[in-house]
């Protein structure tokens, strides 16, 4: 569905991605992970048209978008959904114009169509009864539920989440993660999502690609992912389960954002 080839992205003099290349398997849930600053929220970016490569390919369904114009890109968006981290919900909207929003902006559905509609996703998501209010009076996982809902508002083909579950507390993570699992497979979704979560990776992926260094050095089901023997890949996958950060403890490396 999505394929990115040998993709390169610099800014300034840091070199954030060097080389990757990743196919996305059509109508599958796959997580990317890495340790923090390896480029991750930058590699959805280029899928979706915010950033564009210093050098290499993307192609959505085997057709090259590089170097699509805004317009193209434009156009092209309305296939996708996107779940920013912490929501990005309109305060001043209820639930229900937030979700409305997109379909004002990018269809022609009538009022009725779109209320329809929007009652239609609150539903999958279990925020009927709260599509009347505001963002300040949700928890942090009706906020969450809210913003997956406006993700699908447009019923995209792909949708990409970026850290769905920071934020949350344990049960709220598996919830929301279950959710998110359980609406992929309803509607049949290529799903990409960005998360440190390693335990709940390897019970929700379908596949996992690990970013080191600006390269995707491993990729596979959760089980190749368990077995690999790349010296990152375990360590990170170790580290998560002893609750420290790869490259901690011996070997001392500075931690920088996404």
């Amino acid at each position: 569905m999505v394929e990115l080839i040998d993709l390169h992205k610099s800014f300034g003099e840091q070199k954030v991605l060097a080389g990757v290349n990743l196919k996305i398997p059509r109508g599958r849930l796959t997580f990317i992970m890495g340790r923090s600053g390896t480029g991750k929220s930058v590699l959805l970016k280029h899928m979706i048209g915010l950033l564009r490569p210093d050098r290499g390919k993307i192609l959505i369904d085997g057709e090259d978008v590089t170097d699509y114009s805004p317009a193209q890109w434009q156009r092209l968006r309305r296939r996708f959904g996107f779940l920013f981290q912490e929501g990005a919900l309109f305060d001043s909207m209820t639930v229900a114009e937030n979700v409305a929003f997109p379909l004002m902006e990018h269809t022609r559905l009538s009022r009725r169509e779109i209320e329809k509609r929007v009652e239609e996703k609150l539903a999958v998501v279990g925020l009927l009864e709260a599509r009347d209010k505001y963002p300040a009076e949700l928890s942090g996982g009706m906020r969450k539920r809210a913003a997956l809902a406006r993700a699908l508002a447009l019923e995209p083909e792909i949708i990409l989440f970026d850290e769905p579950t920071t934020g949350l507390d344990p049960i709220l993570q598996v919830s929301i993660m279950k959710l998110i699992r359980e609406t992929q497979r309803r509607f049949g979704l290529t799903g990409v999502v960005v998360s440190h979560d390693v335990p709940i990776a390897l019970q929700a992926a379908d596949f996992i690609a690990m970013l080191h260094e600006g390269r995707v050095v491993a990729f596979g089901p959760p089980k190749e992912i368990r077995e690999s023997d790349h010296p990152f890949v375990r360590q990170f996958l170790r580290s998560a389960f002893e609750g420290c950060l790869p490259g901690e403890g011996s070997h001392v490396q500075e931690k920088h954002g996404d």
